[in-house]
């Protein structure tokens, strides 16, 4: 791997967030590792976050595969692929294609930890112990190791209906994380810094119409409605369909990048047709965040982020930015009350009214 150096450390969601801002990152699957172009400013970068995490930063050859273990090495004799009843129980249920791939992955990398063990006859005591196996040794993150629990979990759940009960699984408890969001100004700086229409009007409508990356890209040229001003998200998060606004100031950006690329059935279209992609989506951002000189650990969820910040900020009621962000719960749309700034303003700490 000349040019480039590979990353290992323990998961840390801000740090890979850093990660995807520079010249071509790489995610290694098999290995779990990040790659990344080895230049003086990268590493210099790389230095600098460390020590504002005081943690150690070592250069050393390559002695070692990973600090980390990947997963477990199963002679060929005794690999499994998941049951077909699994798939087929995932698409009956009519989980999205995204969910199923995760939890397949998931699944397949648990029966291959007890490779000789029937499948129905691993105890809850052994789904313990590869749980812990996940955390003290593999050292994922919390999502990862919850998202192994309910792949586990449907199987011996749903997929055997309910024959076996593996409802006491240990589970981490939920990263409280603030989300980074970007302020007025920054979103201006960003749109800015695109020449090419068909990428910025990408950007303009994650932000503005407060759109997760797979709603975009789903959206086909008959759910935006320009005369109304409307977005019909379908089949979103939970398969649920929902209106969003679509904001007039983007309308002659979307009119021109209409007419320039004339989509046939997504509004945002691949070369070769079909739906445009994350990854190419995720390289404008990057490439905006070179030009603009946005100094932040950006991802194209962070435009969503700041939609919904940017509404609270002014005067926005919770209960509407749920409806437009597709929440279920408003739990989860009050994690922007705590990082709105505005509100943090014009509250005054008590030593203001002292006659001091």
């Amino acid at each position: 791997m000349r040019g480039r150096v590979r990353l290992l450390f323990l998961y840390e969601p801000s740090l890979v967030s850093l990660i995807k801002t520079f010249p071509f990152p790489r995610w290694d699957k098999e290995n779990k590792w990040w790659s990344v172009v080895s230049t003086p400013l990268v590493l210099e970068q790389l230095k600098e976050f460390c020590q504002s995490k005081k943690w150690s930063f070592e250069e050393k050859q390559d002695e070692r595969r990973s600090l980390r273990k990947p997963a477990k090495t199963i002679p060929k004799e005794h690999w499994r692929e998941v049951p077909e009843s699994f798939l087929s129980k995932l698409t009956l249920r009519r989980y999205s294609y995204k969910t199923i791939k995760v939890y397949k992955k998931l699944f397949r990398e648990f029966i291959n930890y007890y490779p000789t063990r029937p499948i129905d006859e691993i105890t809850e005591g052994e789904i313990l112990t590869y749980l812990r196996y996940l955390v003290s040794e593999r050292a994922v993150s919390g999502s990862y190791q919850n998202q192994a629990i309910n792949a586990i979990k449907f199987y011996y759940e749903q997929v055997l209906n309910g024959n076996r009960r593996f409802y006491y699984v240990e589970r981490p408890a939920k990263e409280k994380t603030l989300p980074v969001v970007l302020s007025e100004g920054e979103v201006v700086l960003l749109l800015k810094s695109v020449g090419n229409i068909k990428h910025k009007c990408i950007l303009m409508l994650l932000y503005s119409a407060g759109l997760r990356i797979g709603e975009l890209l789903e959206l086909q040229v008959g759910d935006v409605d320009i005369d109304r001003t409307q977005i019909h998200v379908k089949g979103a998060k939970g398969k649920k369909d929902r209106m969003t606004l679509l904001s007039p100031k983007t309308l002659p950006y979307l009119q021109e990048y209409l007419a320039r690329y004339m989509p046939v059935k997504y509004f945002f279209e691949g070369a070769n047709g079909g739906a445009y992609s994350e990854s190419s989506s995720g390289q404008i951002l990057r490439d905006a965040l070179l030009r603009s000189g946005i100094d932040k650990p950006v991802t194209l969820h962070t435009l969503r982020h700041s939609f919904a910040t940017h509404l609270l900020e002014r005067g926005t009621d919770i209960r509407y930015i749920q409806t437009l962000l597709g929440h279920n719960s408003a739990k989860t749309t009050q994690l922007y009350t705590h990082i709105t700034t505005k509100a943090m303003r014009e509250v005054k700490s008590p030593f203001e009214h002292l006659q001091f």
